[in-house]
């Protein structure tokens, strides 16, 4: 799953900036996405590990 949301979200930002902001270089497309993929990458996997270290106290 969080593969599949960080592939969306390159995906969806691509568009964006390519339609809502107008920026026609690929290069700055590219890092603008992919930023934005790796930082929900890593949100998700953050989120994940406190989830899993809360249940791990719990027991």
């Amino acid at each position: 799953m969080q593969e599949i949301l960080t592939a969306v979200t390159y995906l969806v930002v691509w568009l964006i900036c390519e339609r809502v902001f107008e920026i026609e270089s690929g290069l700055t497309k590219l890092i603008i996405s992919l930023g934005a993929a790796v930082g929900v990458y890593l949100l998700i996997a953050i989120k994940e590990y406190r989830e899993k270290k809360a249940k791990g106290t719990d027991d």
